[in-house]
Formats: structure tokens, C-alpha cells, sequence
């Protein structure tokens, strides 16, 4: 992490299975499955995507008796595979009732998530959150509370709008809708403690569907309270709306030091990857000199000097090359993830750049010579010529790790 960078707000660090949120540990990445829970092959195959993928928690829907009942086969099914993943797993109005039933599901989730605003109405809201709580306190186990924007408990909201009628200068309801978002968290997590739940097994998240709502939420709430913060735009939005709208929110957050895990709530395309929101929140992180998850590439937009798409296409299959040898480099070699590749495409900028990353190749751009010469650590050591220019790169590249990376 750069030093740089400001000191993280929540001194409190959760553990959640092997991982640590909070107090001082780098920013963790998660998400959630979109598969049928109780469908336990796919559930399985697919955590095992995001976890592959650089997902360090994993939170599945836990809805009804069948997907309960799936939660430890998932477990078992993972363990044996050599994978230990934190699953979370995410309760919305039965979650008392579940746990209650399928005490083996409570004991094999490593986190529980409770919205309140829907644990329970009325009366039964108090007496249901306590039954969730037990459970964690009996499992040890630590609590995401929740809130979201779209289901407000809405007791907390009516009661905050009356105390606001009877000032003498009202606000406006946008502020009073989004002090109840922070109130509905901070009241509940008090009320968790007082139920014997310690504060380092609690998380805050209070996510709102707009930028400016969610970041001036997460402003006054990290003000509030010092417990680990889940940040994350709700229903971010599809393709490259949810992407910049999550990229834009989460990065002023970041910047400030708010924010201990990150989820980007990206809606998928028909038939796309789920594990595209895990590299967008990586991409999030590592962009903003937080965290490194892989060889960041370094590559030139283009212009009126590179009409041809040969720099293009060569900057994607080294980009794809690096992600697909991470797997296996991770656990080799020390410090790879830091790495930088420049994929430049004209000699402007080019031998720059190429100069300034560890490894970097120059290619020649419209009516230059057909050379590209490769730097390694700001020094010219080779020049490529032919149509074998990715191949004999991505050799290039593979001895350099080899070289310049200690094993673990």
C-alpha cells in the first residue's frame, strides 16, 4: 500500500473466517453468488469462480429451508476441494426462523448479514434481531448489519420525521431519509452489543443506490462510530453505468480512508461472468495504489499514428496472459502482483513509458519502422521484429517473473 495513502478510520478489526476486516488489515474484496442456493453444484462451482478470482468472502442468499439446508454441503463440498472460503450468508426476513431450524447452517457460515429493516415488523422486530444475535454470540460469529436504502425500517424513519416537524427549522426529507439510514445501523448495532455481541464482531454498511447519497452518508457515518464499514453502491446499474457510477462513489470513500471491504453490485449482462464485479473492485483498489491483485498494463488510448489494431489487440492478450498466469504466480513467486507492463503504441510516448515500467514494448505505430523494441527495468535489451511479437513478449515476460521474483 502506498504511504500515501490515509490511515483507515475503523482501529476495530473483525474476523471473518481466516480474514480480517478492519483494524489496520488491507481492504477486502466480496461479493455475492446469483445462483439458486439450494442448487449445490452450482452454488459450489460458482464460489469457487469468485474465490478464484480474488473474491476473499463470498455471501450466498439464505432464503428458505432448502438453501438452509445446502449452506454446510456447500461448506463440506469446498473443504474437500482444499478451498477454505468465508461464506456469508445474507438473511432477509426469515432469518431467525432458519437459523432457529438448521443450527449446522448457522455453524458453518462465517458471517451472518442482517438487514433491519426487515428482521421483523412491529412488536416482533426487537425479539426476532435478538434471535440472530444468539445465534452469532453462540457460534461466535461476527454480524454485517445491513441497511439499505431501499428497505428502511421504517419506524426509525417515521420517528426521526416526526422529532424533525417539530423544529423550528425543518430540514429537508432527503437529509432525514438518509440520518434514518444511519441511525437504523448505529441503534442496531448498539442494541447487538448490549445483546452481548462484541463490537469486533459487528460490521456497518449503509448503502444507497445514488453517488453523492451514498457518499455523504458514509461521511457522517464514519463520524458516528468506529466499527468496520462495507462500502458498496446498491443496485449500481448494468455494464459501464454500474461500473463508474460504483468506481466514482467508492474512490472519494476510499481517498478519505472510509471503507474496510468493498462489494460492486453490478448487474450482469445475459450470459455474463459473475466474477466480473470481483475484478472491478480490485481494479478499484489497485488503481488507487491500495491493493495489488495483478500486473497492472499499462497501454496508450491510440490515435492518428496507430491506425492499425495490432497494438490493441496485443495489449489485450498480454493483459488476459498476466490474469491467467496470476493463479499460479500468486503462489509462487513474491511480489509479482506489483508488477508493471507497459503495451505502448507509437514511439511519442512509447519508449517512455516502456522505460518507466518493469517490463515495456514500443510498438511501431503508422509508417515507422516495424520494430518494437522491449525495455526491461528502464533498460533496452531486445528489439522484436516478425509476426511471433506476443509470443516471444509473453516469453519475455514469463523470464522476467522467474527472474526478478523471490519464491514463497
Amino acid at each position: 500500500m502506498s504511504s500515501n495513502n490515509p490511515q483507515r478510520r475503523a482501529s476495530v478489526g473483525v474476523k471473518v473466517g481466516p480474514v480480517q476486516v478492519g483494524g489496520g488489515a488491507p481492504i477486502v474484496v466480496q461479493s455475492m453468488t446469483n445462483t439458486d442456493t439450494a442448487d449445490v453444484e452450482a452454488s459450489v462451482k460458482q464460489v469457487l469462480e469468485l474465490y478464484r478470482t480474488g473474491s476473499e468472502l463470498v455471501r450466498l442468499t439464505v432464503d428458505r429451508d432448502e438453501s438452509a439446508r445446502a449452506i454446510p454441503e456447500i461448506r463440506e463440498r469446498l473443504a474437500k476441494l482444499g478451498f477454505d472460503v468465508p461464506l456469508v450468508g445474507d438473511f432477509h426476513f426469515n432469518g431467525h426462523t432458519l437459523l432457529t431450524k438448521y443450527p449446522e447452517c448457522a455453524e458453518a457460515l462465517a458471517k451472518y448479514r442482517i438487514n433491519p429493516g426487515n428482521v421483523g415488523k412491529g412488536s416482533k422486530r426487537d425479539a426476532q434481531f435478538a434471535q440472530m444475535i444468539e445465534f452469532a454470540c453462540r457460534y461466535d460469529k461476527p454480524v454485517r448489519i445491513g441497511v439499505n436504502w431501499g428497505s428502511l425500517d421504517q419506524a426509525v424513519l417515521t420517528r426521526l420525521m416526526d422529532q424533525n416537524r417539530e423544529l423550528a427549522q425543518p430540514r429537508e426529507l432527503v437529509e432525514v431519509q438518509q440520518d434514518a439510514v444511519i441511525t437504523s445501523a448505529i441503534e442496531s448495532a448498539e442494541q447487538a452489543v448490549e445483546l452481548g455481541l462484541p463490537k469486533d464482531h459487528i460490521i456497518l454498511s449503509c448503502k444507497m443506490s445514488g453517488v453523492q447519497e451514498l457518499i455523504s452518508v458514509y461521511e457522517r457515518l464514519a463520524t458516528r462510530c468506529d466499527y468496520a464499514l462495507h462500502l458498496g453502491l446498491t443496485e449500481a446499474g448494468m455494464g459501464s453505468k454500474g461500473i463508474v457510477a460504483s468506481t466514482a462513489a467508492l474512490s472519494v470513500l476510499l481517498q478519505q480512508g472510509i471503507g474496510d471491504t468493498i462489494r460492486i453490485s453490478l448487474t450482469p449482462e445475459p450470459g455474463g461472468a459473475r466474477t466480473q464485479e470481483v475484478i472491478v473492485a480490485q481494479q478499484i483498489l489497485q488503481t488507487m495504489g491500495l491493493r495489488s491483485f495483478t500486473p497492472m498494463v499499462i497501454s496508450c488510448p491510440g490515435c492518428g499514428r496507430t491506425t492499425s489494431d495490432y497494438f490493441q489487440r496485443l495489449a489485450q492478450e498480454i493483459q488476459g496472459y498476466l490474469q491467467n498466469k496470476m493463479p499460479e504466480w500468486r503462489g509462487k513467486y513474491k511480489g509479482v502482483e506489483d508488477m508493471h507492463v507497459a503495451v505502448m503504441g507509437c514511439v511519442v510516448n512509447g519508449p517512455g513509458e516502456s522505460k518507466n515500467a518493469n517490463l515495456g514494448i514500443s510498438l511501431p505505430g503508422t509508417g515507422e519502422s516495424p520494430v518494437a523494441p522491449v525495455y526491461e527495468d528502464g533498460e533496452k535489451t531486445v528489439t522484436l521484429k516478425g509476426d511471433n511479437i506476443a509470443a516471444e513478449f509473453q516469453a519475455i515476460v514469463e523470464r522476467y517473473v522467474e527472474s526478478h521474483y523471490a519464491p514463497h
